[in-house]
């Protein structure tokens, strides 16, 4: 048996491995370290199966793939062929709240003494999870739209779109091309699995339209597990105060809701997860408060890769905040940042392949030319930063190829440059 993996990344590197433990040969190929695409043309006759990595584009080598009628999936479908089925997956995907929602879970299973690991676009190929073989109660998976592509038989026990809001059009030719692949999550679930809704979203309302067990979570009407003044309730019975909670933000309550709502599933204790909630730790590179100089505060939000989750953070403030932000251009709307830019920030300093396209927009929008900085880089915008605003939010609502090899990195490197100058 013969296999192609092209993309020599972690998600490649972990379906290589698993498919030569299964008695495959195997051609890893990647135009940057292995064999270029162009020269493994001349394999494809001779493949039983594709595994494409997520961030591949539908280029010309996986279209000839393709027209070969080759069987094409990804890494997430691979792994979950060869996973002992009886460990059950609790999968999460949407455009924000995914890292947080999974690793809260993750560690909330073990909480509660839980055989658990988490994988996926969290940064630990699925693949390397299957292959470490444990005796696992959970896998809890982070699932990007890329990953959930090329789904043939991925069941997950537990699934999730958190919220829907555009995002990656740079690799999709529509809105509805990006989110019907997100809906692939639950394709093959049925009336023994469980979707947790977001009622307040009208995209995934609109969309779905599966027969399975569902819990509704809402953050403006009553539901299942639903948030209203300052209350977290479950099945209408008051459960936590919002001021009692360790994560802060009103994004971070929506996150809170399926986290409860996957409790409720799983039957775990309410009076640990009450204590969970209370004291868990918010996550380095998501509004992340790393260091205070005088009156200043600085907060790291490289996570913050969208426009939606940068809107979010922005509004977690009452008060006028300055603004770090851009980065690699995905080809998205962005006047909706812009206005509320205009309405919260005071001074905003801009980075990346976007500089130039957000400050047109502003200057459009007549936000004040002395108050944009566009300074292209982390490392000139620290430089001339002073220490003149009570909030400093670095969150740039783009993704860091452009100048980072990925938001961790864009993360630390603001983090270590701030540091630096002000500590």
């Amino acid at each position: 048996m013969k296999a192609i993996v092209y993309g020599a990344g972690k998600s490649g590197i972990g379906a290589k491995k698993l498919l030569e433990k299964n008695g495959y040969e195997v051609i890893l190929v990647d135009d940057n370290n292995g064999i270029s695409s162009n020269e493994a043309k001349k394999y494809l006759d001779e493949i039983d199966i594709f595994v494409k990595s997520p961030g591949i584009p539908y280029n010309e080598f996986v279209k000839l793939a393709i027209d070969k009628k080759i069987n094409i999936i990804d890494e997430i479908e691979l792994a979950y062929m060869y996973m002992n089925k009886n460990i059950k997956i609790i999968a999460i995907t949407g455009t924000n709240g995914k890292t947080t929602v999974t690793t809260k879970i993750k560690e909330l299973l073990e909480y509660n003494n839980y055989k658990v690991k988490y994988a996926g676009n969290i940064g630990i190929p699925f693949s390397e999870i299957v292959l470490e073989n444990e005796e696992l109660d959970y896998i809890v998976l982070e699932l990007s739209s890329y990953q959930l592509e090329n789904i043939k038989t991925f069941k997950p026990y537990i699934s999730m779109i958190i919220n829907l809001t555009p995002d990656h059009m740079n690799r999709y030719n529509s809105l509805d091309e990006y989110y019907n692949a997100k809906f692939n999550i639950y394709k093959n679930c049925n009336e023994n699995d469980y979707f947790i809704l977001n009622i307040d979203d009208k995209e995934i309302i609109n969309r779905f339209n599966k027969k399975i067990k569902l819990k509704k979570i809402s953050l403006i009407n009553e539901a299942d597990i639903f948030y209203k003044d300052d209350f977290i309730f479950i099945n209408k019975e008051m459960y936590i105060n919002k001021n009692n909670l360790s994560l802060k933000g009103i994004h971070n309550i929506q996150n809170i809701l399926f986290i409860i709502s996957v409790s409720e599933i799983l039957k775990l204790d309410r009076e640990k997860l009450r204590n969970f909630l209370e004291t868990t730790s918010t996550l380095e590179h998501r509004m992340e408060e790393f260091f205070k100089k005088e009156n200043t505060l600085f907060i790291n939000d490289s996570k913050g890769t969208n426009v939606d989750s940068t809107i979010k953070a922005i509004q977690a403030f009452e008060k006028q905040i300055v603004l770090i932000v851009g980065g690699k251009d995905k080809k998205v709307d962005l006047y909706p940042l812009c206005k509320v830019i205009k309405e919260r920030v005071k001074k905003v300093y801009l980075i990346g392949e976007t500089a130039d396209i957000l400050e047109k927009i502003l200057l459009e929008l007549n936000y004040k030319k002395e108050n944009i900085k566009n300074l292209k880089t982390i490392e000139k915008v620290v430089e001339n930063l002073e220490l003149e605003s009570e909030i400093i939010l670095f969150s740039p609502a783009h993704s860091s190829f452009d100048q980072f090899k990925n938001f961790e990195e864009r993360g630390k490197i603001f983090k270590k440059l701030i540091l630096e100058k002000f500590n």
